[in-house]
């Protein structure tokens, strides 16, 4: 097996199998380049059956003197995942990444924007200009919601449930989940589809994506980041801000105003509780408070 067929399987097996979405498995891809790559320039002739051990290790160790940890971890851990596949197919019988240990992660806690700096944003969004509703409701949706980006391009206008106030989400791996739609992310998703996107020429594949541009196609990601950003700069907020700092805002105000971590979790579309749980080191104040109301020698 050489290395372009063992790709090709590879990434039909994480569409197929594992339901990733086209851009994890264009990361998981990228990872497995990269090693080709140095085995090319290093004039190792190995294929995927059988790279060893102390290639693997050189080829993290170089990638190590321009990586950050954080990148380093995940390179490895997309390299693991291909050679446990090629175990899987029973094309090897081990995956040499086993026995490399993962660079050690200092937990960065994400960026948050309060509410007035939510506000503040919002104040920015020109209702006049033809895309201004658009825009409104994809700020008070992404932040109303909690969902990713990738969930908000890919959102249907069959998944919004207006009587149910609801919106069904495809989230990471195809799973869908159930998130309730607030009353301003409503009142703002209705006056943009009832009142902007009506007018738009939509291209006949689109019909059903509930974002569009001004030539009525699907939005991509790149497109709402810049959005975001521009908005953030006219706010003169200095925070590194995008899209997914809505999703922490939601998450961290829902903490702060006594939800549950397990309902948070929920409504995040978080597979394991741990990743909800950052939000627990967000606001050490509200933690503070909490001790200090509930617990019987948190104070004299």
């Amino acid at each position: 097996m050489n290395w372009k067929q063992a790709l090709a399987d590879y990434r039909m097996y994480l569409k197929i199998e594992r339901g990733l979405s086209e851009n994890s498995i264009q990361n998981y891809t990228l990872d497995v380049l990269a090693l080709q790559h140095f085995l090319k320039n290093e004039k190792i002739e190995e294929s995927p059956e059988n790279c060893s051990l102390d290639t693997v290790q050189k080829f993290i160790y170089e990638t190590a003197k321009i990586l950050s940890p954080h990148t380093q971890a995940r390179r490895l851990s997309g390299l693991r995942s291909f050679f446990d596949y090629l175990i899987f197919e029973s094309y090897r019988t081990n995956n040499p990444t086993d026995l490399i240990e993962t660079p050690k992660l200092g937990r960065k806690l994400p960026d948050v924007l309060s509410l007035d700096e939510i506000k503040l944003m919002l104040n920015q969004i020109d209702l006049g200009h033809p895309q201004g509703h658009r825009n409104r409701a994809i700020v008070e949706t992404l932040y109303g919601s909690g969902i990713r980006v990738s969930e908000l391009t890919n959102l249907s206008l069959s998944n919004l449930f207006f009587e149910e106030d609801m919106i069904r989400v495809s989230g990471k791996g195809n799973k869908q989940r159930l998130v309730p739609m607030g009353s301003i992310t409503k009142k703002y998703l209705e006056i943009y589809i009832k009142a902007s996107r009506f007018h738009l020429k939509i291209n006949p594949k689109d019909q059903d994506v509930v974002f569009l541009n001004r030539r009525g196609n699907r939005l991509t990601r790149q497109m709402i980041f810049t959005l975001i950003k521009q908005l953030a700069v006219k706010a003169n907020i200095q925070k590194k801000v995008g899209p997914h700092t809505f999703r922490h805002s939601f998450a961290t105000h829902l903490l702060e105003n006594g939800a549950d971590l397990r309902t948070i979790q929920i409504l995040m579309g978080h597979e394991s509780i741990t990743t909800t749980e950052v939000y627990t080191h967000l606001d050490t104040q509200h933690l503070r408070s909490v001790v200090e109301r509930f617990h019987p020698r948190a104070k004299f």
